[in-house]
C-alpha cells in the first residue's frame, strides 16, 4: 500500500517552482524532445492515430494543378470523367499538397488546471503538451497558432510558420499560467470553452488540425455540438490532462496543497470528498471517450506524473530512427 507522508511546508524557494508554474526556458528546451511522433495521416501500426483515426486525418489540403493523360498506376479515383469524355481517353486530375496547413492549439489554463499531486500541475503539463506540439508542427513545416484561455479571457494568436511564432504562443501560455494561484477568487467559468470554439470557427473552415489541450471540463452539449461541426472539415485531437489523484483520491487524512507561496489544508479522509473527485473525473473522461468513439476523434490521455514527451511518443507511435516525420 502506498504511504503518504504529511510534512511541514518549507519556505518558498526564490523564483517559481517549475512543477507548479510553467517555465519558458523549459518549454523552449522541449524543441529537442519534439521528435519521434507525427500528426500526419501515415502512422505506425501501434500509434493511437492508426486505423480508423488515420482515415479521418486529412493532413495538408490539396491544390488542383493540371489535367494530364492517364499513366498506368494512377489512382482511378482522380479520373476526370468529363475531361475523359471530351478527350476520348482517360484523363487525370493532378493535385499538389499545400505547402503547409494551419494547426490550432486550444490551451486550457483555467483554475481547474491548477492542480497536481506529485510531479507537476495539470496547467504545467498542458503547457508542455502545447510546446511539444508547437515545436513538432514547426518542424513539419506547418503553421501554428493558438487560443490560450483562462476563466475570463481568451488570447488568439493566428497561425504562422516561424520560430518567433512558437515563442509568441509559449509566451502567451506562460503569462496565463503565472496568473494562477491557490486563492484565486475568480468564479469558475466552464462555458468559456464554448466561447473559444465560437471564436475559432471562422478561422478553421477546412483542413486545419485542432489540438484541444485541457482536463475535459466544460464539455456540455453545446460544446459537443461545436466540436462535431468543426470535425466535419478539420482534424481534431483531444489531449486530456489528468492527475492520478483525480481518478482516485487516497484516504490519507489531512493533506496540504500549496503553490509554494500559499497553503490549503483539506481532509482526504472524507468519503464524500473522494467520491465527488472520482465522479467528476469519470464523467469528464466518459464524455471525451464517447465523443471520440462517435466522431473518430483521437483521445490522448496525458497524466501529470510521467514525462510528457515519452507519453506522446508512446501514444502517437515511436517512428523508426532516421525516418522523416
Amino acid at each position: 500500500m502506498t504511504q503518504y507522508t504529511r510534512v511541514k511546508p518549507k519556505a518558498a524557494p526564490p523564483g517559481r517552482d517549475p512543477r507548479v508554474y510553467a517555465d519558458l526556458d523549459e518549454l523552449v528546451r522541449l524543441q529537442f524532445a519534439a521528435q519521434g511522433f507525427s500528426f500526419l495521416p501515415r502512422q505506425p501500426v501501434h500509434s493511437i492515430l492508426y486505423g480508423r483515426h488515420a482515415s479521418r486525418l486529412r493532413g495538408r489540403g490539396l491544390n488542383f494543378e493540371e489535367l494530364r493523360a492517364y499513366v498506368p498506376g494512377d489512382d482511378i479515383r482522380n479520373v476526370d470523367w468529363k475531361a475523359t469524355a471530351r478527350a476520348g481517353e482517360p484523363t487525370m486530375r493532378v493535385y499538389t499538397e499545400e505547402r503547409d496547413r494551419p494547426v490550432w492549439l486550444l490551451v486550457n489554463q483555467r483554475q481547474s488546471m491548477f492542480f497536481g499531486a506529485r510531479n507537476r500541475t495539470k496547467s504545467v503539463t498542458a503547457a508542455e503538451v502545447a510546446a511539444l506540439t508547437a515545436w513538432r508542427v514547426l518542424g513539419a513545416g506547418d503553421r501554428v497558432g493558438a487560443l490560450v484561455f483562462d476563466d475570463n479571457d481568451i488570447q488568439m494568436i493566428r497561425p504562422q510558420r516561424s520560430r518567433d511564432q512558437v515563442m509568441r504562443v509559449l509566451g502567451a501560455i506562460v503569462k496565463k499560467n503565472h496568473q494562477l494561484n491557490a486563492t484565486n477568487s475568480q468564479p469558475a467559468n466552464p462555458a468559456i470553452i464554448s466561447q473559444v470554439l465560437e471564436q475559432l470557427r471562422p478561422h478553421a473552415k477546412h483542413d486545419c488540425l485542432i489540438c484541444m489541450i485541457g482536463d475535459g471540463s466544460g464539455f456540455d452539449a453545446r460544446v459537443q455540438n461545436q466540436v462535431t461541426q468543426l470535425n466535419e472539415h478539420n482534424d481534431l485531437i483531444f489531449a486530456m490532462i489528468y492527475d492520478s489523484f483525480e481518478a482516485e483520491l487516497p484516504d490519507a487524512g489531512p493533506l496540504m496543497v500549496s503553490d509554494a507561496k500559499q497553503y490549503l489544508m483539506f481532509d482526504s479522509g472524507s468519503r464524500s470528498l473522494r467520491e465527488r473527485y472520482q465522479a467528476d473525473f469519470a464523467m469528464r473522461l466518459e464524455t471525451l471517450k464517447s465523443l471520440s468513439r462517435k466522431r473518430a476523434i483521437p483521445l490522448l490521455p496525458i497524466n501529470t506524473d510521467e514525462s510528457v514527451a515519452e507519453q506522446i511518443r508512446h501514444l502517437l507511435g515511436q517512428q523508426e530512427r532516421g525516418r522523416r516525420v
